[in-house]
């Protein structure tokens, strides 16, 4: 599934701000990127996920601990949220937007993102009003519980130090230069932090660094952060439940699709469907096997029993049709024949019972005017069954015949 990530300019929308972005088709590989008007960002495909990437510079993190019983799901949250952040908020709280990781509870200290409601909420409305609907919104960096990682980002004449880990209070942002790194948590002797640096700020961290540092592209930042669990949509700029457990779904499915960490997950998926689909073709063939087996025994009896027949096209048509030419032959009496149908009958009817007239053709009896109606009829009918006779009633008339399953037998 293909994903458009756009990361939000600082500046507030108008028409004359551009958007950076990225396209990839398999979320890990990018196909296109540039910075352009909204007008001229790429058309959002059918099926494709539109994904919004908020700077780190326009967040701040904030760690709070919720009542207990309070989870994501309460509808007081938001005003908890203000009442434990309102002293630590330059603004008032009214005027920024709020999220928190997915599944918080009052178990323990969770972590807050806010940034400008407004300034969200006008980049969000023009990127709707251009066709393009955000399915999510992710942070550039958010906290993480893993190893300390150092990005060397931005301008050469601006550039930035942004720390994350489980060692770090949030995400660490600071100006590039001796104090950014002296703020680092302290790191064991024999542990090198991984350092990532923009391409034009790479030798910048080298000389200050005095140490290889590894390459992170923007667009590949953008990339890995839209894999982040983190979405900021949240309450008043949440979407309905319904869209809200679509993009969970959705989510999860592209995680499986295209994290690395699922690649054994998604080998094991392809080789079972591969091991039941030799499975289902084995049990087919054997299946196949057992029928012709079973046909040309079928075919042996007849050809053994009746050697006139030399080729087999209908075994148990052509046997019936032997067996009633032999039983004409022989002058054997037959259960179509109309002497048994009629001691059948006999035995079946009522006493006192009579017909005003009968026909016989082709196996089968008609009886006009047989008092034949409602218990007698089922009576009747069930008696003849007995007897290996199937029988109806026509208006007037009851009609008999040898009974299919009983045809073709000595």
């Amino acid at each position: 599934m293909s994903t458009l990530i756009i990361c939000l300019p600082h500046a507030a929308q108008t028409a004359a701000v551009n958007y950076d972005y990225a396209l990839t088709t398999d979320g890990r590989a990018l196909a296109d990127h540039a910075s352009v008007p909204v007008a001229l960002l790429p058309a959002a495909q059918r099926g494709a996920e539109i994904v919004a990437v908020v700077p780190a510079s326009m967040l701040s993190w904030h760690a709070v601990t919720l009542p207990k019983g309070i989870g994501s799901g309460s509808q007081r949250l938001r005003a908890i949220l203000d009442n434990l952040l309102e002293d630590r908020l330059l603004d008032e709280p009214a005027s920024l937007h709020l999220a928190l990781a997915a599944g918080a509870t009052g178990s323990g200290p969770i972590w807050v993102a806010a940034c400008d409601k407004s300034w969200l909420r006008g980049h969000l409305q023009a990127l709707e009003a251009s066709g393009r609907p955000i399915a999510r919104i992710v942070p550039e960096f958010a906290p993480e519980t893993g190893a300390l990682q150092v990005h060397v980002i931005g301008e050469p004449d601006a550039a930035e130090v942004v720390a994350t880990g489980r060692d770090v209070a949030g995400v660490l942002r600071a100006p590039f230069g001796p104090v950014a790194f002296a703020l680092l948590p302290p790191q064991a002797p024999d542990e090198e932090v991984l350092v990532l640096a923009e391409p034009a700020l790479a030798a910048l961290a080298e000389d200050f660094l005095q140490r290889k540092v590894s390459l992170l592209t923007r667009p590949q930042r953008w990339l890995d952060a839209a894999r982040s669990p983190w979405d900021l949509a949240q309450f008043d700029m949440a979407s309905s439940s319904r869209s809200r457990t679509v993009k969970r779904i959705s989510g999860v499915g592209r995680d499986f699709l295209q994290a690395p960490n699922w690649r054994p997950a998604r080998w094991g998926v392809l080789l079972v469907l591969l091991a039941n689909v030799a499975g289902l073709n084995a049990w087919a063939y054997k299946e196949r096997s057992a029928q012709q087996s079973r046909r040309a025994v079928i075919g042996q009896t007849l050809t053994q029993t009746f050697p006139a027949v030399r080729v087999v096209v209908d075994a148990p048509l052509q046997m019936e049709r032997e067996v009633a030419a032999l039983r004409q032959a022989t002058g054997a009496a037959s259960g179509r024949d109309l002497e048994a149908i009629l001691v059948a009958l006999a035995s079946a009817t009522p006493a006192g019972g009579s017909a005003t007239s009968l026909e016989y053709a082709a196996g089968e009896l008609r009886l006009m005017g047989l008092a034949a109606e409602g218990g007698d009829a089922a009576s009747i009918t069930k008696l003849l069954t007995a007897l290996g006779y199937s029988s109806r009633i026509e208006g007037n008339a009851l009609l008999v015949r040898q009974d299919s399953r009983k045809e073709g037998q000595l």
